[in-house]
């Protein structure tokens, strides 16, 4: 099995719950050198618009700007986005998504996209010219309302007062004021980092396919999915309308329709998260000069299949004629289904240790183990 390797270049994405991906890049970097210490190994972490967004582009050279903003149900939140030559990074799970709930509570109805809008606007007020949305592990269904919100727009009532924040406050809105947007916003471009292909709206809206994820229960689905299309109504381009043509586009309802504001107020683009990221930080001309690529996540599953992280790095690397294993907490695909994608093996912690929590609490020494069985089966040939 093994080949002639000049350069092994890592690029995985995180372990959910037990290792960030850069973590996982230094437990394999490790295992490597244990069976081979002179290997030219380049590690660059990746990530598809989700949580470990910022950290793949810090990563990779971007620079960290600090800022503190409001998590999904208010509180206080510091997180970061990552910016170089002009171009800023942005993450919204770290900002206001799931992981930021207090106590890991659901707030189907009233948690908002408001912090995200925040961070754009620092890095808007910063002076960037493009700004990347990487909207994955939201925690709200408020259609970017909120996000909106935190870049001058306003969502008025009957009465002409300003809406509290999350989706179900939609129920009330009235009308929607443009007037304050933040000027910048003319001349930045701004693209959204998504794998997302539902529209706002209806039976694969927002609210009915994602809104159970973040605790909505039937009935919130349809209040929400209500309140969805009324903001859709309001930000139409004149009464009677219908609903914004934004909002039956593909990933408009990216991260609870905060898509659909991306789209129908700030102009964005949409394009596959892990596309995108591999552009930003500098993959291609990584893998140019690589003769095997490492790439992986926490579970090799079905969902890797529909465009996470680790399939978009096997399909770039497949296009260059580089051979690419994966590494895994499990794997449950089988060897047709990693081979359809473009891995050619998969190693996975469960092959050594078969106790999922121990898998969990010990995963970085096991992946250094686990890699030095990929270095003696790629780079020695003597598979045990």
């Amino acid at each position: 099995m093994a080949i002639s390797v000049s350069r092994v270049l890592i690029a995985p994405d995180k372990f959910k719950g037990s290792l960030t991906a850069s973590a996982v890049a230094a437990a394999v970097s490790a295992g490597l050198r244990c069976v081979v210490p002179d290997v030219d190994i380049r590690e660059t972490p990746v990530a598809d618009g989700g949580d470990g967004t910022v950290e793949a582009a810090l990563s990779a050279g971007y620079d960290r700007v600090p800022v503190r903003v409001s998590g999904p149900t208010g509180e206080p939140v510091d997180t970061a986005y990552a910016v170089r030559d002009g171009v800023a990074v942005v993450e919204m799970a770290d900002a206001c998504g799931l992981v930021r709930l207090p106590g890991g509570r659901l707030e189907a109805l009233t948690a908002s996209s408001f912090g995200l809008g925040e961070v754009v606007r620092a890095a808007l007020d910063s002076g960037c010219r493009q700004v990347v949305l990487g909207i994955g592990g939201s925690a709200s269904t408020d259609g970017g309302a909120g996000m909106l919100a935190a870049l001058g727009v306003r969502f008025l009532d009957a009465a002409g007062a300003e809406l509290p924040l999350g989706g179900a406050a939609l129920s009330d809105l009235e009308r929607v004021d443009l007037t304050d947007l933040h000027p910048a916003l003319a001349r930045v471009e701004v693209v959204v980092a998504s794998d997302v292909d539902n529209p706002l709206l209806g039976p694969r809206g927002a609210a009915a396919v994602y809104g159970p994820q973040k605790g909505a229960g039937p009935a919130d689905v349809e209040v929400l999915d209500a309140a969805l299309a009324r903001l859709a109504s309001r930000l139409a381009a004149a009464p009677g309308d219908g609903v914004h043509p934004a909002a039956e586009r593909p990933g408009a309802g990216a991260a609870g329709g905060v898509g659909f504001g991306a789209l129908a107020v700030l102009g964005a683009t949409v394009r596959p998260g892990i596309e995108l990221l591999l552009e930003l930080t500098g993959f291609h001309a990584e893998l140019a000069a690589a003769s095997l690529v490492v790439t992986g996540e926490g579970s090799l599953d079905t969902q890797t299949l529909a465009g996470k992280a680790p399939a978009g790095v096997a399909a770039a690397a497949r296009a260059r004629g580089v051979p690419v294993v994966a590494v895994a907490g499990r794997c449950l695909l089988s060897p047709e289904e990693l081979a359809g994608a473009g891995f050619r093996a998969a190693y996975a912690l469960t092959d050594i240790e078969p106790d999922p929590a121990t898998c969990m609490a010990e995963a970085a020494p096991l992946l250094t183990r686990l890699s030095e069985r990929l270095a003696r089966d790629w780079l020695l040939g003597t598979r045990t």
